[in-house]
């Protein structure tokens, strides 16, 4: 099996912090992994230098075996991006941010309709395929945006917390989207601090903590017989409560 990204040595500061220490990232082609770890571990820093946002301080990154900084047109005809923090054009409407996409891919103009109008069915998005962008909902938005990081037919998907905030109907067609994506023999990336969505989705895990990834592999080797929760709480070292402290919460009602 080829890998569908790899890094080494992959190293961020910024000032006297420590972002992201060294990391050796792999991940198979085909897979649907999950990039998971507590807040500030260094996941979506490392997705960014992955794709191209975000210049390394030291270390590589290949996706598809081409090198994210030396061949970076290659690199970004392969991948689609939904970050965290989605941006989109909110002054366009649905139909058009995609149009408007395609076009900068270099995709022809009828090859993009048609392209946009499946997309737009699928997300369930047609009945709002004409209302600005701006007054889509959470859900909405993270929809088009996965629409516009699919429109060229990417080989690798990088998600940073794809369901950070979308409802359960919502997430349930980007979850099923993203199925069928990697059954035709894609790779989606994502990151999430959620275990038990990674673990219901997921077939690959990576977990990072402090900037490194301390274990990585296929979900049933790092869970190691445990569920992913308790596998990940004992591999980042979790906040032992002591029963100390806290002996005045409720004692109140006022």
């Amino acid at each position: 099996m080829t890998d569908a990204v790899r890094t080494h040595g992959l190293f961020k500061r910024y000032g006297p912090q420590v972002a992201v220490a060294g990391v050796e990232l792999v991940v198979p082609s085909g897979s649907f992994a999950g990039l998971v770890g507590p807040n500030g571990a260094g996941k979506t820093t490392t997705l960014s230098m992955i794709t191209g946002l975000l210049r390394p301080d030291g270390g590589t990154a290949e996706v598809d075996g081409f090198h994210v900084w030396r061949d970076p047109v290659e690199v970004k005809t392969r991948i689609g991006v939904l970050p965290e923090g989605l941006r989109l054009f909110e002054r366009l409407s649905g139909r058009e941010l995609l149009l408007y996409n395609g076009r900068l891919r270099g995709i022809p103009k009828a090859q993009v309709e048609e392209r946009a109008a499946e997309l737009l069915a699928v997300m369930d998005l047609t009945g709002a395929a004409d209302k600005l962008v701006v007054d889509y909902s959470t859900g909405m938005r993270k929809k088009i945006g996965l629409a516009a990081a699919l429109l060229h037919n990417p080989s690798v998907l990088f998600l940073d917390e794809p369901f950070e905030g979308v409802d359960p109907v919502s997430a349930n067609t980007l979850t099923d989207v993203l199925r069928r994506f990697t059954a035709s023999g894609s790779t989606v990336i994502f990151s999430s601090h959620v275990m038990d969505l990674v673990e219901r989705l997921c077939d690959w895990v990576s977990v990072m903590s402090a900037g490194h990834i301390v274990a990585q592999g296929p979900l049933a080797d790092v869970r190691g017989g445990r569920s992913l929760n308790q596998a990940f709480l004992e591999l980042v070292g979790g906040p032992r409560d002591n029963g100390e402290g806290l002996t005045w919460l409720g004692a109140n009602p006022r």
